[in-house]
Formats: structure tokens, sequence, C-alpha cells
């Protein structure tokens, strides 16, 4: 952040003609408890030796250099054993104005990034049914990362891995030839494992109406190929809609049944058996994953001849390593934790770095109604598509639900709540702070007061001086180091959870302080000046979720 970069600086510069260097291991930090001040430091302490004088001398030497020539800092002092405390002058947090209002939408961006190349693969649902409420979570989670990333400089990649291969599939074209055998009046049932839901009865439907009752006429294998076949391309542009509507889109669509057709599984496990790194037993092959800390070996190819799904993911991220990515990011539901260890085994046996790899968890949804909990199947079909909900809360409602948490924590989506105009619903509370401004806008211009671009804007911040206006403005510092934090965690929660921090604070401001009908016309242009940033921040927070920030509500 801005306050403890300067401060650094000016820390850097006194210890320098005290003829010392700051070492290694310095702290500089907001101190728990507001009332010390707005940062402190141990420099003192650590000084102290290469000093050769006692911590609070050293800490009385650093105040005295640094108190009276930078008139930004308002008060330091001296605590217990040499601690220094900073408080810094209203002056200072007013220019934060300045750098949110003359930033506008790049207020925040980073370039921590440095252009370095990242592929996120996210979603990547089976083409076997409609996306649901989990995958949206999913989706939220890897669209808001991105917008992240590269708000925060990366050059970020979006990929969808199809799993249009495997007994999956199998299952897939085998329920909807069963339920395009019952339209013709066969007598034929649904085995147990199939899938149920009314989709398959829609696209059995579908093939009916295009085939007529050829399909009952040629052997069954090819007839199951073709409802698979047509099935999996429906489902997949199912998909694309919903994810569209979502507000979410991927660069590429990567299939498995293309690494199986073009031999790049078998040439993978081929390789790992040159290098010894799988070998034979029971008539299956296994991967040697305990070589590389997993804590048992992986089958590759079960004795039926069936390759893996496991063999597949070798080879599809051997594929991804081939092409030049700095970080490759894989976001999974949280089923898939015992996963990460053969994962990254596989990366490590591939010759690759292993820490190049991220995996994200993504924890299921529990979705309720009125407090009551829905039960969830795909197969047997009782379940909330995305499509469903997007439709019932809308679009920004769901987003910012799944940014609620963070995404290893299991969340209540509760179908009624976030549809309620009332400050228990975070959605509402954090897109009616923005409405609520743009309101308080409106009402200015109809008294005929308005944000002149000649209005003297250093004249105007200096009125803000309450504690509540530096409240808000201490807080707009803090966005890029959230925005910061959501990048190096691979955690867009922490946007969330500053939007909602900052709405709150700004509905706390309109309880102590009038906008519109202050004691001054010029209080009045200071307060809209202040608005108009923490609008701008709001905006900026809710574009990296995919969240619109309204005009009014």
């Amino acid at each position: 952040m801005q306050s403890m970069l300067h401060l650094k600086k000016l820390l850097e510069e006194a210890v320098t003609t005290m003829g010392l260097s700051l070492p290694q291991g310095v702290s500089l930090e907001p101190p728990k408890d507001i009332k010390f001040g707005d940062l402190a430091t141990n420099a003192a302490m650590i000084l102290a030796k290469q000093a050769g004088k006692p911590p609070r001398e050293v800490a009385a030497e650093l105040r005295e250099r640094l108190l009276g020539s930078h008139p930004e800092i308002e008060r330091i002092e001296v605590a217990g054993p040499g601690f220094l405390n900073f408080s810094f002058a209203p002056s200072f947090w007013q220019s934060i104005l300045q750098d949110v209002l003359e930033q506008g939408d790049r207020f925040g961006a980073l370039d921590v990034g440095q252009k370095k190349k990242v592929l996120v693969e996210y979603v990547s649902a089976n083409p076997t049914g409609p996306l649901h409420l989990g995958h949206g979570r999913g989706a939220a989670l890897g669209d808001s990362l991105v917008r992240v990333l590269r708000f925060a400089g990366f050059d970020v990649t979006t990929e969808f891995y199809i799993n249009d291969a495997g007994r999956q599939m199998r299952l897939l074209g085998m329920s909807i030839w069963v339920r395009y055998q019952q339209a013709f009046n066969r007598d034929v049932e649904l085995p147990e494992d199939s899938y149920r839901g009314e989709y398959i009865k829609d696209i059995a439907a579908e093939i009916a109406a295009s085939h007529g009752s050829e399909l009952l006429q040629v052997p069954e294998a090819q007839a199951m190929d073709v409802c698979r076949e047509h099935g999996m391309l429906s489902i997949l542009k199912w998909i694309k809609r919903d994810l569209n509507e979502f507000r979410v889109s991927h660069d590429i669509w990567f299939s498995e049944r293309r690494l199986v057709d073009t031999g790049q599984v078998e040439s993978t496990i081929k390789w790992l058996q040159d290098k010894g790194l799988a070998y034979e037993q029971e008539g299956a092959l296994w991967f040697n994953s305990t070589r590389f800390g997993d804590d048992k070996d992986r089958v590759l190819r079960r004795s039926s001849g069936e390759l893996t799904y496991f063999a597949s993911d070798i080879a599809y991220h051997a594929d991804k390593y081939s092409r030049g990515y700095d970080l490759l990011v894989d976001i999974w539901g949280a089923d898939h934790h015992g996963y990460v260890p053969r994962m990254k085994a596989a990366a490590q046996a591939l010759g690759k770095d292993a820490d190049q790899l991220q995996v994200v968890l993504v924890q299921m949804v529990n979705i309720l109604r009125g407090g009551e909990q829905i039960s969830m199947s795909k197969r047997a079909g009782t379940f909330e598509t995305l499509a469903d909900v997007v439709k019932e809360v809308g679009v920004d409602s769901a987003r910012f639900m799944f940014m609620t948490r963070k995404s290893d924590s299991h969340l209540d989506f509760d179908l009624e709540l976030v549809k309620q105009q009332s400050m228990d619903n975070p959605v509402y509370y954090v897109q009616y702070a923005h409405a609520r401004i743009r309101s308080v806008f409106r009402k200015a211009r109809e008294q005929g007061l308005a944000l002149q671009p000649t209005v003297d804007r250093s004249k105007l911040m200096a009125l803000l001086d309450t504690p509540e206006d530096i409240q808000l403005l201490k807080l707009m510092e803090h966005f890029p180091d959230a925005v910061d934090a959501a990048a190096k965690s691979l955690s867009p929660h922490h946007i969330s959870f500053f939007l909602r921090e900052l709405a709150a604070l700004l509905h706390r401001y309109y309880s102590v302080h009038k906008v519109l009908g202050a004691e001054s016309s010029q209080l009045t242009l200071a307060r809209l000046l202040l608005l108009d940033a923490v609008a701008q921040v709001l905006r900026n927070g809710l574009q990296l979720l995919g969240v619109n920030a309204p005009e009014q509500m």
C-alpha cells in the first residue's frame, strides 16, 4: 500500500543519514489496535546492535529526524522496548482521493504479474448434463480470478477441458439410446447407473425427430455412438450458452478425446515406461507415483485394457507444460483434493516443476430455499441448473454470492435471501452502496450542484478531515492490497470482502454526515468528491467479480 511504501522510503533515508543501513527483518505493518497509529515498525530494535545504542535511543533519534521534516507525518510515538508508531496527517490520506480520481478504472491495477503467461483451466464439467450450481461456483471463481490476474499484470489464457472420452460418455450414450428406444415404444428400462434427467428425454426426442426410427435398424453399438455424439454436442452447446449468459468465456476448448485419438496418451505412457516410471502388475499398468511423494502408486491402464482418467490427465498436463506458460492453474472440485498429490507427482515424473502447477479447490454449494436444503443429483435429474438459478436470482446475485466465502469453504446459497432487497443480502448491500451514491449525484444535479472540471480539488480535499472521511480514504488506499492478495493467493474472495467493508463504511458515513445540505456548499462539493471516488472503487471491485455496478435500484 502507498502509505507503507512511502514510510519505508522515509525510514531508509533517515537510517542512511544516521550512517546506518536498514537490514532485513524490519517489519512495517498496521498495529493491531488503531489507537497506536497507522503503521508500526521494529526498525530501532533491529538497528540497535548496528548503532551500538539502546533501541529506545535509536527510536528517539529516528523520530527526531522524521517528524519535523515530513509534514505528512502527524505523530510518531516511541513505545515499549523501542517500537515506533506512526500516524499520518489528514493531508496524506486526502491525496489518495486524487489517485483514485486520476486513475479511474485503473485504480488498483498492478504490475506484479509482469506479463507472465498463465493458463487457467476451470469449469471443465463433464458434457453429460447441464451445468449445476456447483459448476457455477467454479465458473464465478475462475472468471473472477482471471479478471484479477489480468488486472494485476498477468497475461492470462483460459481453457475448458472437455471430458469427452471414457466411461461417463458411454453412460450418456446408453442413457439416451434407452430413451430413444422408449420413444418408439420399445420395452426397455434404464440401467441403475444411467442418467435420468428430463434433458436425456429431450435429447432422445431430438434424435428421433432428425433420424426417425433408423437407429433401430443398425447395430446397437453404432446407435449408441450416434446417441453419445449427439448428446455430447447438444450438452456442450448448452454449457457454452449458460457460461456466456453467466459472463464467462474460454479462449480454448480442449478435447480429451483428441488426446486419445492422436496418440498423445499412449506416447506419454510409453515415455513413462521408457523412464522406468511405469510398471505392469496383475495385468494392469501402474505409475510409480510413490517415488514422487504420493501415498500409493496409481493405475494408468486397467487389466481390461481401459485407460484411466489419470492417464489422460497426465498427457493433458504434459501438453499444458509444453505450451510455454509460466504458471498453470487448475480449478477443481474439492472432491478431487486427493488427486492433487498424484498430479504433482506426474509433473515431477515428466521432469517439470511441480510448483508451476497450482490447484485451487472449490467446495460444495448447499442450495437452500428459505433455509430448507435442496438435494441434488445429476444422475437422478434432481438438481438446480445454473441456468434456472440465474433466471431466478440474476447473474449479479449469483456471481457475487459465490465470492462471499473462500473457495475451499462450504457455501450456503439461499435462493430466497439473494432476492431480498435488504442489508442481509450481501449482493444488495454492496450494489446499493453504488446506486445510493449515483442517486446523491442525481439529486445534486437537480439542485444545481456539480463537480466542475475547473474546481480546485485540493481545496475541497482539505475539508475532508473528519474521522469518517479519513476511514473511507484509508480503506480505499487498501484496494490495491486486496487485488495483490487476491492475485498472489489465487483467491478473489479478497475483493468481495473488501467491497463489503467499503460498503459498510459508506452506509455508516451517511448516518453521521449530510452530503447534500452540508454546512456549506464547498463541504457538499468535497463530500461529493469523496463519494465519487468511493463509487469508482466499488465499480472497479465489482468489475473484477464480473458484477454490475447499478446506477439505481
